[in-house]
């Protein structure tokens, strides 16, 4: 069960009281600024989490035109309503935006800007409650670790599959299950790229299982290795 820390309580809570229960997930946005890119995208994972877990969402959203173009390129879904209606809502917003009842969960602020192909990276590396630089540095980490994944997704699929391990499946979801530490499931994969006793047919299906909710297309490539 997916728990996330609560912003108005600063406390960690269940982000559904039932798994079955059909949830909202709505993002409170109103500019067209890389922050309110944050929120739109932490919208996209919690919505993602949930549904790994087996719970049906509703994204609900109303961005500004220039963000919603910013947002498709990110490869963040759209809104499947415009405003909440019944049961469980999960709200998503900038630290002190204004949002009615419920939980809060909160996305920092974001300065500079950068390669849109590679924000999304950028933006899973860091904590989503810590305020991020999008400086040089952060973007060329991002361009190498998406790459260089890319590139070892698509050799690793030219062999046998196998699936993928259960301890790791369970890495996997007990990082995103804890208030949505992105950070720490990527660090599982890394683990996995460099894990000596784990056939490549694993680490592909490792990967693109991760991928369902780190939405990078990281099997993009599959086919341009001979």
């Amino acid at each position: 069960m997916l728990r996330i820390t609560d912003a108005r309580t600063g406390e960690p809570t269940d982000a559904v009281p039932a798994r079955r229960s059909l949830t909202r997930v709505m993002a409170h946005v109103s500019r067209g600024d890389t922050s309110a890119l944050r929120v739109l995208l932490v919208a996209d994972l919690l919505a993602r989490a949930l549904e790994l877990g087996g719970t049906p969402v509703v994204t609900v959203a109303e961005p500004p035109p220039e963000l919603r173009e910013r947002a498709d390129e990110l490869g963040i879904r759209r809104a499947e309503g415009g405003t909440p209606g019944p049961g469980p809502v999960l709200h998503v917003l900038a630290p002190g935006e204004p949002a009615p009842d419920g939980i809060r969960v909160e996305a920092a602020p974001v300065t500079g800007t950068g390669d849109t192909s590679l924000l999304r990276m950028a933006l899973l590396a860091r904590p989503r409650r810590e305020p991020l630089d999008l400086d040089s540095g952060c973007l060329d980490e991002a361009r190498d670790t998406l790459g260089r994944w890319r590139r070892a997704v698509a050799t690793w699929a030219t062999q046998p599959s196998k699936p993928v391990p259960e301890e790791v499946r369970q890495e996997l979801r007990a990082a995103w299950e804890d208030d949505l530490d992105v950070p720490a499931v990527l660090e599982v994969l890394r683990r996995v790229e460099l894990a000596d006793d784990m056939p490549d047919g694993a680490r592909f299906e490792t990967y693109a299982y991760a991928d369902r909710l780190l939405g990078l297309e990281l099997t993009r490539e599959i086919g341009t290795v001979l």
